[in-house]
């Protein structure tokens, strides 16, 4: 088989890459190494940056996530009983949007369907050649027989452990890690959200963060240790625990329910160095973790599929490979500064295992800081609806 770019990973940055590959007559393949209803089933993150917004929009998927996502205007952050709003809409002139990456997936698969474009399934074996010559390609097994697709370039969009960022010699990338001592706790029920707007909640006991699906799908996180496991936690502890976390008005009016889904996810910051190597490309995950608390994994990778989409494009039909070059260096560029603002975003509101009475004092400082300061509050909000491409 031969196409123009080889994409390693069928999740939303490999799937809305080659959409937008698409719309301009850029031909791609699609590897992933799941089944479509594995991928379908993972439940990920659900607030959506601007620019993603209008990635989708480029793509002409967006139309179900406009009908059904939830534009907000602003969060919620408490400290014990005490509560504050960030009003995006006031500090920036946008929004977010609260729509499942579940359901970002399932538009652009669908999408893809429609337009007769192939993804190939059950992938095995995964490998990378010739990324740094003229003549790339990749080698996989799918029901153990060995394919193999010759391709101009490879976009490697297929996680943190996927075969990508592995696939560049140690001896040219570096990587930057810091790994948190705690875990989030979340489940997913099938009740009405307790606020209409997310609530960042720091307390005594510990970071918890009361989210939405829809009007009917709520989705709750509780900070954990790092030894826990879901099958620790029963519904009931869980739900008495976060209450615990939030304030008492909103305690108090909090449906309860069974969890239709429960895991922990460990927290990290991660990045590696370069983005690039040769004609292998890194998006998303297989370049970079957040922790979770600045809602911008999803986002920075839509950041990265933005400069390769336009790199791609402006090589394919303009003769200019500017772009590619500068892929590496204009991706890490804003990538270190989601970083930034999610490392910030966790640091000021989890309790750490060795903070001190003057760590303690310093925290609620720095959130007092930002209940009262219109500025810090500007900062914030043009960091959370996403910083420009």
């Amino acid at each position: 088989m031969k196409t123009q770019v080889a994409i390693i990973g069928g999740g939303p940055s490999g799937l809305l890459l080659a959409q937008l590959l698409h719309t301009r007559g850029i031909d791609s393949v699609v590897l992933e190494r799941k089944t479509k209803d594995y991928v379908l089933s993972r439940i990920r993150a659900g607030v959506l940056e601007q620019g993603f917004v209008k990635l989708m929009e480029e793509a002409g998927c967006a139309e179900r996530m406009h009908a059904e996502g939830y534009p907000h205007d602003g969060t919620l952050i408490s400290y014990g009983d005490e509560m504050f709003r960030i009003d995006f809409k006031e500090h920036t002139g946008t929004s977010v949007v609260v729509y499942g990456q579940t359901e970002v997936t399932r538009d652009l698969y669908d999408a893809r369907e429609a337009a007769g474009l192939e993804t190939v399934f059950n992938v095995e074996q995964v490998q990378i050649h010739g990324a740094d010559t003229d003549a790339s390609y990749v080698t996989y097994e799918v029901d153990g027989a060995e394919q193999r697709i010759d391709c101009d370039y490879i976009a490697g969009c297929d996680g943190f452990h996927g075969v990508s960022r592995q696939a560049i010699p140690l001896s040219v990338r570096k990587e930057y890690e810091k790994v948190y001592p705690f875990g989030w706790l979340g489940i997913l029920s099938e009740t009405p959200p307790v606020n209409e707007e997310l609530i960042y909640a720091a307390s005594e006991r510990g970071f918890a963060l009361c989210s939405m699906r829809n009007k009917d799908l709520s989705r709750y996180y509780i900070q954990c240790s790092l030894s826990d496991k879901p099958e620790d936690w029963t519904d009931e502890a869980f739900w008495q625990e976060l209450k615990r976390r939030i304030p008492k008005a909103h305690a108090d009016k909090l449906v309860t329910g069974p969890s239709i889904e429960k895991s922990i996810a460990p927290l990290r910051s991660f990045v590696t160095e370069p983005m690039r190597w040769g004609r292998l490309f890194l998006c998303g995950d297989a370049a970079h973790i957040v922790p979770p608390t600045g809602a911008k994994g999803l986002n920075t990778a839509a950041s990265d599929i933005h400069y390769l989409y336009q790199g791609l494009k402006q090589h394919y039909l303009e003769h200019d490979s500017t772009g590619l070059d500068a892929y590496s260096e204009k991706a890490l560029a804003r990538v270190w500064k989601a970083e930034r603002f999610s490392w910030w975003m966790t640091n000021l509101l989890h309790r750490f295992p060795d903070q001190t009475a003057f760590d303690l004092k310093m925290q609620k400082a720095d959130i007092d800081f930002l209940r009262s300061n219109r500025e810090a509050q500007s900062v914030m909000a043009q960091n959370y609806i996403g910083l420009p491409y």
